[in-house]
């Protein structure tokens, strides 16, 4: 069965604190979540605070199912981003046809 990840490297220049750069990251998992039928997680917990890496994954019987998928994922990432101040530095789409 095809899976799909999909990493995104953020930048959040106004975070000055931990609590800053949480508040971004948890409101961009979330509007991602109740988008789109995925998974979403923080993939480290590092001592930057302006820095976050976001990992997506979605599995479908599909793997062009699931690219177009991710695709539309990152381009509404991009433009959530864009609403709450932070960027994305680098993203990077990968498909897998089984576990």
């Amino acid at each position: 069965m095809p899976v799909a990840t999909l990493t995104l490297e953020l930048a959040i220049e106004h975070a000055h604190s931990l609590k800053d750069r949480r508040q971004v990251v948890r409101s961009l998992k979330d509007k991602l979540r109740h988008g789109f039928n995925i998974s979403v997680a923080e993939l480290d917990e590092s001592l930057i605070y302006n820095r976050a890496t976001v990992g997506v994954a979605a599995i479908s019987n599909s793997t062009s199912y699931l690219a177009g998928q991710l695709r539309e994922v990152e381009e509404a990432a991009r433009r959530i981003c864009a609403g709450l101040g932070c960027d994305i530095l680098d993203s990077f789409i990968q498909a897998e046809d089984e576990l």
